[in-house]
C-alpha cells in the first residue's frame, strides 16, 4: 500500500482515526503532518465524494466502512490490531456499542494507544451532553475571559476549545502515550476534553489570579485588552492594529512613533488609574491614519505594534510567505503549512485529502490481512465502499 506521507518525525507510525469532526480531525491532521500514518474510516454511504473538509483531512489513507454492521466492525478492529493508535471522537459509550471500545481493541493490541477526544470528557455529570466549543470554554471560564469591560464574551472562533484545548492536547496525549507504549511494551487510554485542554490553556491567567495580579472579570486587565498599551485600535479606514507594548523600551518606542513621549498622562505606563485616559488619547490617535500607514510608521521602530491582517492577507505578509508559513493547496486557497519544524526529521509536503474511501482494498489487504474476494463480498454487501 503506498503511503501518503513518508517523512517526518512520526514515520513508520501508524494511526487509525474514527471519522469525527473538529478536534478529531485536527489531531490526525498533526500526526500525519509530522510523518505519521494515518487511516481515516469514514461512511460508505459517502465513498466516491471529495470531502468536505480538505485541509483538516489532507495527508490521510482513506477506507470506507459501516462501523454499525458487525462485519465492518470487525473490518476496522483488524486494522487497528496493525496500528500504533487510535482517534475517536464520540460520546462515551459509543464506539464501546460498536464494537471497537478500548477494552476490546486493547485486548487484541497490548501496545495500543486509545485517543479518545470528547467536550466534557469521559466521565462526570455532563459526559453524556451534547455540546459545542462555545460551551467548553464557557463551563471552563475562558470564554468570560474574552470580552472588553463593557460588553459581551465573544467566541474566538473555535480555536481554543476545539483545537488549543481538544485537538493538539490529544496529538500531545497521543505521542505522550506512544513514547511510553515504545518503552514499556505497554498500551493506554487517553482521555482528552476539551474542558480540561481550556483549563490549562488558562494556567498564567490562574497564576496571576492567585498572586492578586488579574482581576476575574474581562477587559480590566494586562492581557485582556484592559492595558492601553496591549490592545487593539481602529485605524481610520476601519483596519486595527495591535499594540503589545508592555515592556519599557518598547513602550517608549510606541510613545515615540506616536509623538507622545512627552504627554505627562502617559509617564506612569503601569498607573491603573490613569489607563483609561491613556486608552482615549491612543484610540483618537490611531483614528487619525490609515492601518497600512501605521504599518509603514512602525516598521522597524521595535515598538511591539502589528496590522491586524485578515486570513487571505495574513498569508500574502512578507514574514510569512519568507518563511513558508501557508502552503497553496490543492483546493485552490491558501493552508497551513505543517508545523514545529524538525532540523533532522523534515516533514514532507502535505498530500491532497484523498476522495473518501480511496484506499479501502488497499488498507483491507494489506493491514487487515483480507482477501481481494473477501473484499469484494464486503463491498457487494455495502459494508464497504
Amino acid at each position: 500500500m503506498d503511503r501518503t506521507v513518508s517523512a517526518g518525525p512520526l514515520a513508520g507510525v501508524r494511526v487509525v482515526e474514527l471519522g469525527g469532526l473538529g478536534p478529531g480531525p485536527f489531531c490526525g491532521m498533526l500526526l500525519a503532518d509530522l510523518g505519521a500514518e494515518v487511516i481515516r474510516v469514514d461512511r460508505p454511504a459517502d465513498a466516491g465524494r471529495a470531502t468536505r473538509h480538505p485541509v483538516l483531512h489532507r495527508s490521510r489513507t482513506s477506507v470506507a466502512v459501516d462501523l454499525k454492521h458487525p462485519e465492518g466492525s470487525e473490518a476496522v478492529r483488524r486494522v487497528i490490531a496493525g496500528a500504533d493508535a487510535v482517534i475517536e471522537g464520540f460520546r462515551p459509550g459509543a464506539v464501546e456499542r460498536l464494537g471497537l471500545g478500548p477494552d476490546v481493541c486493547l485486548a487484541g493490541n497490548p501496545k495500543l494507544v486509545y485517543g479518545r477526544m470528547t467536550g466534557w470528557g469521559q466521565d462526570g455529570p455532563l459526559a453524556q451532553e451534547p455540546g459545542h466549543d462555545i460551551n467548553y470554554i464557557a463551563l471552563a471560564g475562558a470564554l468570560h475571559a474574552i470580552a472588553p469591560a463593557d460588553g459581551d464574551p465573544v467566541p474566538p472562533v473555535n480555536l481554543v476549545g476545539d483545537f488549543g484545548g481538544g485537538g493538539m492536547l490529544l496529538a500531545l496525549g497521543l505521542v505522550s502515550a506512544l513514547l511510553h507504549a515504545r518503552t514499556t511494551g505497554q498500551g493506554q487510554v487517553v482521555d482528552a476534553a476539551m474542558t480540561d485542554g481550556t483549563a490549562l490553556l488558562l494556567a498564567m491567567t490562574y497564576g496571576f489570579l492567585a498572586q492578586g495580579a488579574w482581576e476575574d472579570r474581562p477587559g480590566v486587565n494586562l492581557l485582556d485588552g484592559g492595558a492601553p498599551f496591549y490592545a487593539v485600535y481602529r485605524c481610520a479606514d476601519g483596519g486595527h492594529v495591535a499594540v503589545g507594548a508592555i515592556e519599557p523600551q518598547f513602550y517608549a518606542a510606541l510613545l515615540d512613533v506616536l509623538g507622545l513621549r512627552d504627554d505627562e498622562r502617559f509617564a506612569r505606563q503601569r498607573d491603573r488609574a490613569n489607563w483609561p485616559a491613556m486608552k482615549a488619547v491612543l484610540k483618537e490617535t490611531f483614528a487619525s491614519r490609515t492601518r497600512d500607514d501605521w504599518s509603514v510608521a512602525f516598521e522597524g521602530k521595535g515598538a511591539c505594534v502589528t496590522p491586524v491582517l485578515s486570513l487571505t492577507e495574513a498569508a500574502g505578509h512578507p514574514h510569512n510567505t519568507a518563511r513558508g508559513t501557508h502552503r497553496r493547496g490543492a483546493h485552490g486557497g491558501p493552508e497551513p503549512a505543517p508545523a514545529p519544524r524538525f532540523s533532522a526529521t523534515p516533514a514532507d509536503e502535505p498530500v491532497p485529502a484523498p476522495v473518501i474511501g480511496a484506499h479501502t482494498a488497499d488498507v483491507l489487504t494489506a493491514v487487515a490481512g483480507f482477501t481481494d474476494d473477501e473484499v469484494d463480498t464486503l463491498r457487494r454487501k455495502g459494508i464497504v465502499g
